[in-house]
């Protein structure tokens, strides 16, 4: 028969996995394509700023006027995409296709296909 003290351990375990499962929710469903149109647009602009840290990077693009949130893949499949060291940099033109936020308000975008210099860097290669 367990003991008053395991018990305890027990219910403070399970107690802490829920916490963790319960806070790391929306960290999850923000990195996914939930929030997405599920459609594809393209984008042409100049990047103003590049944050390219995880959990995955992020770029502010200027489309004709218009201020444009990207996000971009996690460095590594940047790097797998061929986008070179300082590709992504402040002043440099980018072409994006991606689907854009359901809201259209946003005018945020996850990029599938980032084209630097006419040169295609296909982030996820399996998506159409």
């Amino acid at each position: 028969m367990p003991t008053l003290f395991s018990r305890r351990g027990l219910a403070a375990s399970l107690a802490g996995i829920a916490v963790a499962a319960i806070t790391t929710m929306p960290a999850r469903a923000h990195h996914g394509w939930s929030w997405t149109s599920g459609g594809n647009i393209e984008l042409t602009g100049v990047i103003v700023t590049a944050d390219l840290g995880m959990p995955h990077g992020v770029l502010t693009v200027d489309v004709e006027g218009e201020t444009w949130t990207v996000e971009i893949g996690q460095p590594w499949r940047n790097e797998r995409a061929g986008i070179p060291e300082g590709g992504l940099a402040p002043g440099v033109e980018v072409r994006i296709e991606g689907e854009p936020s359901a809201d259209p308000a946003e005018r945020r975008i996850k990029a599938e296909r980032i084209w630097l210099g006419g040169t295609l860097h296909d982030l996820y290669p399996e998506r159409d």
